[in-house]
């Protein structure tokens, strides 16, 4: 029994439309730009499309698209800076406003310290909430190295919370 393109079509906007809030937060997490956030999304929803008679018979739709996203994000990050980088035609009149670092520094931007696989690691590990096993498999590497990049990941990211804790008065 044959499914219709149609049929197909529908079952791809009807996945996307449910699951688009979440996929988004997970691109924001890992490249930490909204913006970005959205082209990673766009360019993981694409491929989803593309291979979408094997990805909606697959029995984790949702772990199917998160290591499409992951997987487009490690792969952005091999590309060189100029690639990544819009121009400004303009710069603002105004510079912008002072911003606090002590009042600004919130999980977000410890995350952003960390290097992207390391970022990788803990967003699929503790935001997602996936075993050891399906990091490793996601990010194509060992358990053994999503062990050590998760260690050092929250090792960096306790000693940057700490350390701006003891600044703060």
């Amino acid at each position: 029994m044959t499914v219709s393109s149609e049929g197909q079509d529908e079952g791809y906007t009807a996945y996307v439309t449910a699951r688009l809030g979440w996929l988004h937060k997970v691109a924001v997490l890992l490249c930490q730009d909204p913006q970005r956030a959205d082209d990673l999304v766009q360019t993981a929803l694409t491929r989803l499309y593309v291979h979408w008679r094997k990805a909606s018979a697959a029995d984790n739709l949702d772990g199917y698209t998160r290591t499409i996203l992951v997987r487009v994000f490690l792969a952005e990050q091999r590309t060189t800076w100029w690639q990544r980088i819009v121009p400004v035609r303009d710069l603002p009149e105004s510079p912008a406003p002072a911003v606090d670092p002590a009042a600004a520094l919130d999980l977000r931007a410890a995350l952003a310290l960390l290097g992207p696989r390391q970022r990788a690691v803990v967003v699929l590990r503790y935001y997602s909430d996936l075993s050891i096993e399906q990091t490793a498999e996601i990010l194509g590497c060992s358990p053994g190295t999503v062990k050590s990049q998760a260690a050092r990941a929250l090792a960096t990211l306790r000693s940057t919370l700490i350390r701006e804790r003891e600044v703060r008065p």
